[in-house]
């Protein structure tokens, strides 16, 4: 039995320790959550505690470390554990930077001739406040560093491309992520997500899926970590699969090796499509959330093999197979998220919602509390269900979200709104 241990504390760690625990693995988590408990071993070590989790997997002899959120993938992570001669799922820090730094990445698109939106970067806030002025359009206003998904403002004019760049660069609201600014010309087209896991040299492609990152319905108000996902959309048919593989994926993973940083794990690259012309928005480093709470339960077969190839650098063995035709995953936030959000309100109705035909829940911001859950976050949990076709997957997702219930909960009505009937 494979013993393995995911880093991080989301429903994406959620979804990849739920995974593993149906191929058979022996799971730790670390620092996990409540629903992770339920199902596997956690350790109270925070994610971006790089010595205690080092000291960790070293304690509990682990076949493959898998680490899930972002910050410690840049903060060097894995090479620490690749150090020790441990397999560790994820990129170099080296290769992280194409997450970590928005301007990095945009240069390493130009330099490879990458598709993207032409963009300047600034580190001075009055050069960048002069420039959206005189733009006179509407822009794109990205913090250069880790945002949880919060550092990026698509500006519909000026003003609001100046508001963000003040709260950005100067009263640095996401803190020194703000210190730089990347500022894009707008795209116009349905985004998707397009993961696929490396080794190194070979890639194998996964499922395409669509996020919401806007609270509201109608893709309204502020940018949130996501508030649902579901795969496969059907913007992504057979031809701009070939394009986002031959134009994106292969040319980046080429541009990692030939400037010395192989890149190993999960690279899933946000991209707009434009009259079925993929362009990239921004690379990621590791698996999308809520867009894994999809694949993993979408996934066929075991995974084990997937995650243990990348990260020994040999997924030629490999092939991605697809049990459920179609997810859909709908985010049950706190009331005020993604601001300021209360804690502690108990959550009812879980064990009714899980017998939802379909339905796997999975735990994002809970805690345990007198015998019961209470919500500690700002997405509380990630309704994720499968089925035959979309619509079946969604009419089990919402059945299920109605029958959970705490005070304040928010949810968007309309995950997969471009694929549906009606």
């Amino acid at each position: 039995m494979k013993r393995i241990l995911v880093v991080g504390s989301g429903a994406r760690e959620h979804a990849l320790v739920w995974r593993l625990t149906r191929d058979g693995a022996e799971v730790h988590a670390a620092p996990g959550n409540a629903g992770i408990a339920e199902i596997a071993a956690v350790h109270a070590v925070a994610a971006d505690d790089l010595d205690t989790q080092v000291a960790l997997a070293q304690r509990l002899k682990v076949d493959l470390v898998i680490v899930g959120p972002e910050a410690p993938l840049v903060a060097g992570l894995v090479d620490r554990l690749s150090a020790l001669g441990i397999a560790a799922f994820g990129p170099s820090k080296a290769a992280a930077r194409l997450e970590g730094s928005k301007a990095f990445s945009k240069d390493f698109m130009v330099r490879h001739g990458i598709p993207t939106a032409g963009h300047h970067t600034f580190t001075d806030v009055d050069e960048a406040l002069a420039f959206v002025r005189a733009a006179r359009r509407p822009l794109v206003v990205k913090a250069d560093g880790l945002a949880a998904g919060k550092g990026v403002v698509v500006a519909k004019d000026a003003d609001e491309a100046a508001d963000a760049i003040e709260r950005f660069g100067r009263a640095r609201e996401l803190g020194d992520a703000g210190a730089t600014l990347v500022v894009e010309e707008t795209l116009v087209g349905p985004e998707v997500s397009y993961h696929v896991v490396s080794d190194g040299t070979r890639y194998v492609a996964l499922a395409p899926a669509q996020d919401h990152k806007r609270i509201f319905d109608g893709d309204r108000g502020p940018n949130t970590g996501g508030m649902g996902a579901y795969s496969p959309p059907p913007m992504v048919d057979a031809e701009v699969e070939r394009k986002i593989r031959e134009r994106v994926i292969e040319p980046t993973l080429r541009g990692c090796a030939a400037e010395g940083f192989p890149f190993r794990g999960a690279l899933f690259v946000g991209l707009m499509i434009v009259d079925g012309e993929p362009t990239v928005l921004e690379y990621n480093t590791r698996f999308g959330d809520p867009e894994t709470e999809c694949l993993m339960t979408r996934w066929g077969g075991s995974a084990i093999p997937l995650f243990e190839g990348a990260a020994k650098g040999d997924l030629s063995a490999v092939q991605t197979t697809w049990d459920a035709p179609a997810s859909l995953c709908v985010v049950l936030a706190s009331e005020g998220y993604p601001g300021a959000y209360p804690k502690g309100r108990r959550i009812e109705g879980l064990d009714r919602a899980a017998e939802v035909a379909g339905v796997v829940i999975f735990h994002a911001g809970t805690t345990r509390a007198d015998g019961g859950f209470v919500t500690s976050g700002g997405r509380v949990l990630a309704v994720t269900a499968t089925g035959v076709t979309l619509d079946e997957a969604a009419d089990r997702a919402y059945a299920a979200a109605d029958r959970i219930q705490f005070e304040g909960k928010q949810l968007r009505r309309d995950i997969g709104w471009q694929a549906r009937r009606g």
